[in-house]
């Protein structure tokens, strides 16, 4: 069944070349208001980087700015109070008190809480909810679910096309599933990231593990949860009285594919117990060997209580990274997409773009000049275009209030013109 939700003012390209420069004709991106030029793919190493250097080369965790103040070039919202059609009842361990005006249970599932998104190249996109309501305890009635979703921004909306739910019907799950169809649930799984593989299928990040998953492209677990050596979160049901050394839900919220198809880079949201404080372990994962490779590196917050909210490949080096504070609205300071670079074992980073000082010309969204975006959870990043990223938040449904106090925060969808190109890889556009 097919909704149609939002409001909305942009349009993505179904399948933009690496240096397709927004504005342009058949380009199908919103236009930027300051274009610049671009570098041509001739004059890029296989890397991905000019022959002559890179950015990036600021000092590990100096927030070192190699990019201008970017712009906002595009505005969709999807309404909180949407709801898979004909689905089941959730949030009935919430209570029955309202929680920002919203009193649950609700009569169905809500399409919310955007952890990850994968890009088709045909207009639409792939959205991963995540857990549910934000606890283990109080998510066993929330269908983990993978919404396909396809924004118009000319018309100022977005259509839900519709979507599926993850199960486990062919038993890869040793321990004891919520529910007896082993279809998936928010009390099993914490899902916060996803990528789609050249064959169709996706890997998923779960925080409760952690465990890296595999899904069909229907969904169905293909293998069992493979987990990370040497840590174990308080969710971890192979602990068996062991101590836990990773936070509550603080397992892989980011997860990138190499732009060679080849490896995945899960990166961790909280600190290992012995490690420094605000320090985050990103690994390195085979994907036809199905294991660990041994590489590492660590990943240094601009302050300990900060968190990574998603990450994307640039490059065969270069990552993009989501770092927020966890505050909300008027007192949020920090929402921001740093790119590190891999050759360096303590990953060196470089301001992209502010999320909380985004220049808004042209006012989109019926915002000011300057333009915030101010939710507590920011989890997804895609690049557009070697100028152009999309970015969500997360909107922790009901329970967020980050544009508008005492109201549950809706997704949204925005759309980012850098300063300068990124100079990515022509693959990360496959």
């Amino acid at each position: 069944m097919t909704i149609t939700i939002g409001a909305a003012v942009l349009a993505l390209a179904v399948s933009a070349p690496a240096v397709a420069d927004p504005g342009q004709p058949g380009s199908g991106l919103p236009a930027a208001d300051n274009a610049g030029t671009q570098q041509a793919d001739s004059q890029r190493t296989e890397s991905g980087h000019p022959g002559s250097g890179h950015p990036g080369s600021g000092h590990s965790g100096s927030g070192h700015s190699g990019f201008g103040r970017a712009t906002l070039t595009g505005f969709a919202s999807l309404p909180a109070l949407t709801f898979v059609p004909g689905s089941e009842p959730s949030g009935s361990k919430l209570g029955t008190a309202p929680i920002n005006g919203v009193t649950p249970p609700f009569a169905g599932q809500p399409v919310q809480g955007f952890s990850g998104i994968v890009r088709r190249h045909d207009g639409t996109f792939d959205v991963l909810s995540d857990n549910g309501f934000g606890a283990k305890d109080n998510s066993a009635d929330f269908l983990l679910r993978v919404h396909r979703v396809k924004p118009d921004f000319r018309r100022e909306k977005v259509t839900v096309l519709g979507g599926f739910n993850l199960s486990d019907p062919d038993r890869r799950v040793s321990w004891p599933l919520t529910r007896p169809d082993r279809k998936l649930t928010g009390a099993d799984f914490d899902v916060e990231s996803i990528v789609r593989t050249v064959d169709g299928t996706y890997w998923i990040g779960d925080e409760f593990g952690p465990f890296l998953l595999h899904f069909s492209a229907l969904g169905r677990l293909l293998e069992a949860p493979i987990p990370l050596p040497g840590v174990k979160a308080p969710e971890n049901p192979f602990l068996n009285g062991e101590q836990p050394n990773l936070g509550r839900s603080k397992g892989f919220e980011g997860m990138a594919r190499s732009v060679d198809g080849r490896t995945l880079y899960p990166l961790l949201e909280g600190t290992v117990t012995g490690d420094a404080a605000g320090t985050l372990r990103m690994n390195e994962f085979d994907l036809r060997r199905r294991s660990y490779t041994g590489r590492r590196w660590t990943y240094r917050l601009e302050g300990p209580d900060n968190a990574i909210g998603d990450m994307i490949a640039v490059d065969r080096y270069r990552f993009l990274v989501i770092e927020r504070d966890n505050l909300q609205g008027d007192a949020a300071k920090t929402k921001r997409i740093y790119m590190v670079d891999t050759r360096h074992a303590d990953l060196r980073k470089t301001l992209v773009a502010d999320l909380l000082d985004l220049a808004n010309p042209r006012g989109l969204g019926g915002f000011g000049e300057t333009f915030r975006f101010p939710f507590q959870t920011i989890e997804d990043v895609v690049i557009l275009d070697d100028r152009t990223l999309g970015v969500l938040d997360d909107n922790n449904f009901p329970s967020s209030a980050g544009r508008t106090p005492g109201k549950p925060d809706n997704n949204e969808f925005i759309t980012v013109r850098l300063s300068r190109p990124l100079q990515a890889d022509i693959r990360v556009y496959r």
